[in-house]
């Protein structure tokens, strides 16, 4: 699978047209310099354990107010403005968390504009979502933000959380997310009544490189809104918490070691929305997301939290940081197919392959395969696959691809269905279709896997079986670490991998809605 130059195409941010983002907004590379190292080194043993100690101390000192200013509220007392008592708890805990911010090495704070009052603008939306140090706003305005049900049974943390007055979102709820739609809409039309709800749209963390797909819940009520975009201009990024990349700790370890650590806060302007906007959410997110990424000086892309989701998916075959399999994954939604009835589709898809062989098709045959008329999508589509420029491809790599997206954690099940496409009539294929198999799967534009088939390949016949294969994987769970990435790994080879990451669970999914935009934009990554 290559993608070709003549499927081209760049991210727009506002009226102007910038150059594709990173390869991807989910991975974050920390590259220290020998003395960045050794820097880290003296401050580890110096500066780290008393700014750890001192962040640790302020959390714990909050504790207590936040404690006796949530008891005994209840819903009509929180509609109403402060009594004078807890004033003087919101000024202290403000001021608590401030000196959290500076013993973490956040001297100063920049903050550029002005924060609409909750009856101008009854939602914060905040972008890029990037780090758990994206709570510095939250601390500042105490603005009330959607969380996970769970976090309110953390020590200590889950205490500061209620003192905010969050919206909870149940994961054991199957109603939860149409409540808590119901919830922040009730909220941002009492005109003012209760405090303003931050949202961080982007639902997941990314690289600050580019601003993703929005999710609506923050733009369902239909009421202003106010921007709110974060930079850390910093000379070493530790700030960045991605899904690959370095871990939560080591974040905290590193940017904890730094002298200064920056930090701008810019509150733009309240985007009141159209009529029109009013009652398209996807339309309302879309514009504000425009708005943002102009200021930011950085590009839109149609990349959302279940691309994340892809490129992290556990099984045997891990994603490298430069796969196209999420360009294709962004296509297939912005064509149309939907993800309830996807794997019904790849069924379908795959019987047509298997009656075709061999055989490849242009596009207008292409088009006639999956039932869709010609389009910009399709076109962008076919470029994928279109290896060689010459207007033909194999009809067999865009079901892999497919079945990758359909299923990214049922690695064997993919490879499987590969056997079946390549196998020849005595049921094996040759180091050449294993070739071709891997690099579609895994979204890459070559890839050697002579190592790999002479491991499987026991006999040296020149040819294997899909039972050779499940035999060999059964026995080598993680051969793509061993036998792919171990001889593939570096810069310039687009096999490079990260350390296996955690589920991002500070950086919550703050919009309770999940939607697809078929977006006119469409970002072609290149090799």
């Amino acid at each position: 699978m290559k993608l070709s130059s003549r499927g081209r195409g760049c991210c727009v941010a506002g009226s102007r047209e910038r150059g594709p983002p990173p390869r991807s907004p989910f991975v974050h590379q920390l590259r220290l310099s020998p003395l960045e190292k050794a820097k880290i080194a003296f401050m580890t043993l110096t500066l780290f354990p008393i700014r750890l100690f001192f962040a640790a101390f302020m959390m714990l000192l909050a504790w207590p107010f936040a404690f006796i200013a949530s008891m005994g509220s209840d819903e009509q007392e929180l509609e109403k403005p402060l009594s004078w008592w807890r004033k003087i708890v919101d000024v202290l805990l403000k001021a608590i968390m401030r000196m959290m911010w500076l013993a973490g090495g956040f001297h100063w704070i920049n903050v550029k504009g002005r924060q609409a009052l909750p009856a101008e603008a009854a939602i914060l939306t905040v972008a890029p979502h990037s780090s758990y140090f994206d709570a510095i706003p939250v601390t500042m305005t105490f603005a009330s933000i959607v969380m996970k049900a769970e976090s309110k049974d953390i020590p200590v943390w889950g205490t500061l959380i209620k003192y905010i007055r969050p919206v909870f979102v149940s994961r054991s709820d199957q109603d939860s997310r149409r409540k808590t739609v119901e919830e922040i809409k009730r909220r941002a039309q009492s005109d003012g009544k209760w405090p303003q709800i931050m949202i961080f749209p982007e639902g997941t963390c990314t690289n600050r490189s580019c601003l993703i797909t929005f999710k609506p819940g923050a733009f369902i009520p239909g009421v202003p809104v106010q921007p709110v975009v974060l930079r850390y201009p910093n000379k070493l990024d530790t700030i960045t918490w991605t899904w690959q990349g370095p871990g939560a700790l080591e974040i905290l370890w590193l940017t904890l070691c730094q002298l200064h650590n920056s930090v701008e806060i810019e509150f733009l302007p309240v985007y009141i929305p159209s009529e029109e906007e009013r009652k398209n959410p996807v339309l309302y997110a879309n514009n504000v997301r425009h708005v943002m990424a102009e200021a930011l000086g950085v590009p839109v892309t149609d990349y959302t939290f279940e691309d994340c989701q892809l490129a992290l998916a556990e099984g045997q075959l891990r994603l490298p940081s430069d796969t196209c399999l999420l360009e294709f994954a962004k296509l297939v939604r912005s064509l149309g197919l939907k993800p309830e009835t996807l794997e019904d589709d790849l069924d379908k898809y795959a019987a047509s392959a298997m009656k075709m062989k061999k055989e490849k098709v242009d596009l207008n045959e292409f088009s006639a395969y999956l039932e869709f008329p010609v389009s910009h999508t399709l076109e962008n589509m076919f470029a994928l696959f279109d290896e060689n420029e010459d207007g033909i491809i194999d009809i067999r790599e865009f079901v892999i691809a497919l079945s990758v997206v359909c299923k990214p954690s049922k690695t064997l099940e993919t490879i499987q269905l590969a056997f079946q496409l390549y196998q020849s009539e005595n049921g094996t294929i040759t180091e050449e279709d294993l070739a071709h198999i891997l690099k579609t799967a895994m979204g890459v534009s070559q890839i050697d896997v002579t190592h790999l088939f002479r491991a499987v390949d026991e006999e040296e016949e020149g040819e294997i079986t899909y039972d050779d294969f499940y035999r060999f994987a059964e026995l080598h769970p993680y051969f793509a670490e061993d036998y792919l990435y171990a001889d593939q790994m570096g810069d310039d080879n687009g096999l490079e991998t990260s350390s296996p990451s955690a589920p991002n669970g500070i950086c919550t999914d703050f919009s309770p809605e999940n939607a697809e935009v078929k977006n006119k934009h469409l970002q072609k990554k290149l090799n």
